[in-house]
């Protein structure tokens, strides 16, 4: 069986959102045109509570980009996003969502940030993800979403380290870029570490 994780396409991560990313939107059809080849298709969605420690404006004299120690876990300060119920963690217009078989919801905890869809941050918790595919006899998941340098990166080093066959779509990712080349470090991390770099036409 053969799964496709559609990471984090929310409205705050596209252009005009609380935290975008460039051309955060073009990842949309890439997801649209490989949901019917799949056996299953699982979209994760960050879900912040509104008083989340992860967002700057919940640190007195903090701005995004800062990096505090939260909880015993370095943790980078973001602007407010996906906060839960609001209209920037919807998933983003376009998005194929009637064809999503199972939703993910990760960072529900205010106390600790979580990019993988598969754990929080501190691999404290599960988000129920690895179970689920363990349980529809999954072996293969191919990763696509947003953002390449963050939640995509995390959740495809989590489903390298749970022992399934894992394929990063390239084309199907765009990355924030804190600095420059953290996409394209972040890719280089993903294949070194055994992931299998696909373009979404050659799947």
């Amino acid at each position: 069986m053969r799964a496709l994780l559609v990471i984090d396409i929310q409205i705050d991560f596209c252009p005009g959102g609380a935290l975008e990313v460039k051309e955060g939107d073009a990842v949309i059809p890439v997801a649209n045109m490989l949901m019917d080849q799949f056996d299953w298709v699982i979209a994760t969605q960050d879900w912040h509570p509104a008083n989340h420690k992860s967002f700057a404006a919940n640190h007195p004299w903090r701005y995004p980009g800062q990096v505090i120690d939260l909880n015993g876990l370095s943790q980078i300060l973001w602007p407010i996003h996906c906060v839960q119920d609001r209209f920037g963690a919807e998933f983003a217009p376009g998005l194929h969502t009637e064809k999503v078989d199972k939703i993910i919801y990760k960072g529900t905890d205010p106390e600790i940030d979580s990019y993988s869809g598969f754990y929080d941050n501190g691999h404290r918790q599960s988000t129920g993800l690895a179970d689920f595919l363990k349980e529809k006899e999954v072996t293969s998941v191919y990763v696509l979403g947003l953002a390449a340098d963050y939640c995509v990166k995390y959740t495809v080093l989590d489903a390298l380290a749970l022992g399934f066959k894992t394929y990063l779509v390239t084309d199907g990712t765009r990355g924030v870029n804190l600095e420059p080349q953290d996409t394209e470090r972040a890719i280089k991390e993903m294949s070194e570490k055994g992931a299998i770099l696909v373009e979404s036409t050659d799947i």
